[in-house]
């Protein structure tokens, strides 16, 4: 059995992921430190595939523990690295708080990988290192703009910070996976997102207004360039972009990478405006959603989806799920949280 590591196991995607990894037979260490997620969601992954993941609560900004780790676990076959701060808004406000927690982290985690005698790394990336990208679909060839905001700058320099590992250690095998924008939950409705405080994205913001906890959703931007005012995102269903780590690792340790670092970007291949998101929304959930338009949002680009052509051929991985359906499972995630 491989044994995968997975930091940020507990969060929104990190969780999804463990559920994958394990509904394939892999054993799973986690690595959280609590700080953006909840220790039930342990609970929800054993309800969920019947085996608990071993978990241990780490801060990875201590890098004397994630040496210690590292020396404890020589026997990890890959690393799956989600642990992260990843709010735009936020990190326009408290940008050493994301460099701190963003870059030094990575680079504590990869030279402690490079320790191990299996060196596979996957990243979690983000469409936020393509800027405002000039055409749309945007391809993995697509240029690295100056970053938007610290959050989306994290993320660039994560990918350079790795690359450069990468071509200074060849026993290092690499893939960053670059998401759109992931939403949804598990159909058991046992795991899903679980923001703490105001949400800063935009679904668990819908449903938190549609179950009663927010009074009215904010519309960032109603006079982009776009067909009806509002920004365009390609939001992907999270068991989808789950399922793609699951495919990129398995790359990776049965060694059908083409390079020892390679991107690939994981989204749908579908934009979708903020307005057909609220509209997708009241259409599978029969709630009303009361929304207002507010003024732009710092570091929002206007619109982002992707070419998923190198995924689907390279990787063999496809999204399967469409936005309803995406936030069909939202919303039932979000009932169920409230016991609605």
């Amino acid at each position: 059995m491989k044994k995968v590591l997975v930091t940020g196991g507990l969060g929104f995607i990190g969780s999804h992921t463990v559920v994958e990894l394990q509904e394939k037979g892999y054993e799973v260490v986690i690595l959280d430190d609590l700080s953006n997620s909840s220790i039930d969601v342990l609970a929800g992954i054993t309800a969920i595939t019947g085996k608990a993941p071993i978990f241990e609560k780490l801060d990875l900004k201590e890098k004397a523990k994630v040496e210690s780790f590292f020396e404890q676990h020589q026997d990890i076959d890959g690393v799956i690295h989600f642990a992260a701060s990843k709010a735009v808004g936020e990190s326009v406000e408290k940008p050493l708080l994301y460099y701190e927690n963003n870059i030094n982290t990575l680079v504590y985690v990869l030279k402690s990988i490079l320790q191990l005698p299996t060196q596979n790394f996957i990243f979690s990336s983000s469409c936020t290192v393509y800027g405002q990208a000039d055409e749309m679909p945007i391809t993995e060839s697509a240029p690295i703009k100056a970053a938007e905001s610290p959050y989306g700058n994290t993320k660039q320099i994560g990918e350079e910070i790795i690359k450069d590992t990468c071509r200074s250690n060849t026993t290092l095998n690499a893939i960053a996976l670059r998401y759109f924008n992931p939403i949804g939950a598990h159909s058991s409705t046992k795991i899903g997102e679980l923001p703490i405080g105001v949400p800063q994205n935009l679904v668990p913001f819908i449903t938190q207004t549609a179950a009663g906890l927010r009074q009215e959703l904010s519309v960032f931007g109603n006079d982009y360039p776009t067909s009806d005012g509002t920004c365009v995102r390609d939001y992907i269903h999270v068991v989808d972009l789950a399922k793609a780590h699951v495919v990129a690792l398995e790359r990776l340790v049965s060694g059908n990478n083409a390079d020892n670092y390679e991107t690939f970007n994981v989204g749908t291949g579908t934009g979708s405006t903020v307005l057909e998101v609220i509209q997708s929304f009241e259409k599978v959930s029969g709630q009303k959603l009361n929304y207002k338009f507010a003024p732009r949002r710092e570091g929002d680009v206007i619109q982002a989806f992707a070419d998923t052509a190198k995924a689907n051929t390279d990787l063999g991985w496809k999204a399967e799920r469409n936005l309803d359906e995406a936030l069909l499972s939202a919303w039932k995630w979000e009932k169920h949280l409230r016991n609605i």
